[in-house]
């Protein structure tokens, strides 16, 4: 039977103005009893502590303050969080599993722009459009392809490291182009591979076999630096390889040794140190371009955040169901 649960939130208050307009809060007062429009940005003082003691769903966002064990005592009524933004792991403490608490997160909503932002910049990466815009800068010269690697892609294969949230979204928006898909993935069978539309492969299999390598595996201790020296060597002269997901998963002082070369291109809105030290070689490179962390939403991106938490408090509310729950169980493997 349906509910009214009270309603707080958490987060940014910049990022809470983007993410929650007047038109969508007066939606969630439709379906809930927000106690108060404004965000907490922090826990420790006595009016967050009385807005925790009354809360049944808390909402959270970027810059949401480290939810822990102090935290959980002080929200005794405390029903679920739905995280408007992506990964819990960066704010939740595991111990809201053990009270029963429901999670859920909007990171699907948040995959959006990363897949648009993927798929664009493996366009632009075969397309050399890097290379040709330095080309073209310092000579003011007609269009010249001369030494550029193989331009296009038509009936090239794109390989997937990791069939993460991001990782599923752009390869459903690969399909729009001429590619074969491979995909890497230790949580993936062949058959679910499949049907997804991707070949399943090894590591090295799939840097072999790629003109464009994309990461989208979570940031785990396992990952870190799994894109290194020995992976980067297998991958044909002229791949381009794009990173929308954490920095660290690629080792960069060996991908700064391939890259000062020239044998391949890179598309990184993500790197490790973030941001690289000033004078890293990889600023001034025609075969790199960095962004800084931005595929993820931005402006007007932002309210699909807002949009998807509202469905899943609505869902809560109607159902005591999440479409996009994370259990505990899926912190160690996801993002």
């Amino acid at each position: 039977m349906s509910w009214h649960p009270r309603v707080a939130f958490a987060m940014n208050r910049d990022d809470h103005l983007a993410a929650f307009p007047a038109s969508l809060l007066e939606r969630l007062g439709s379906i809930a009893e927000v106690i108060t429009p404004l965000p907490m940005e922090e826990f420790d003082s006595a009016a967050s502590r009385e807005l925790l003691a009354e809360t049944e769903v808390l909402i959270t966002g970027w810059g949401a303050p480290r939810f822990g064990l102090a935290t959980l005592a002080q929200a005794p009524r405390l029903r679920a969080i739905v995280h408007a933004a992506g990964t819990v792991r960066t704010f939740l403490d595991p111990a809201v599993y053990d009270r029963g608490i429901r999670v859920s997160t909007c990171a699907s909503a948040n995959a959006i722009p990363v897949a648009e932002f993927t798929l664009a910049s493996i366009v632009f990466g075969l397309k050399r459009a890097s290379r040709f815009a330095e080309r073209l800068r310092r000579t003011k010269a007609v269009r010249d392809t001369a030494g550029f690697p193989p331009i296009g892609t038509n009936g090239v294969t794109v390989g997937l490291i990791g069939a993460s949230r991001v990782g599923r979204e752009t390869l459903r928006m690969l399909r729009t182009l001429d590619v074969r898909i491979l995909l890497h993935d230790p949580y993936l069978s062949p058959t679910a591979a499949a049907e997804l539309g991707a070949e399943l492969v090894g590591l090295d299999e799939l840097c072999r076999r790629s003109d464009a390598v994309s990461v989208h595996a979570p940031l785990t201790a396992q990952t870190v630096g799994m894109i290194g020296a020995h992976e980067l060597s297998l991958m044909r002269d002229g791949t381009v390889l794009v990173n929308t997901a954490r920095g660290a998963i690629i080792d960069t002082d060996a991908l700064t040794a391939e890259l000062v070369t020239g044998r391949l291109d890179a598309y990184l809105d993500v790197v490790h140190p973030e941001p690289l030290p000033a004078d890293s070689p990889l600023y001034g490179l025609p075969n790199v371009v960095i962004t800084p962390h931005i595929a993820g939403a931005l402006g007007n991106e932002i309210v699909r955040l807002g949009e998807l938490a509202v469905d899943e408090v609505a869902r809560f509310a109607a159902s005591d169901t999440f479409d996009h729950e994370v259990r505990s169980a899926d912190l160690a493997i996801t993002a």
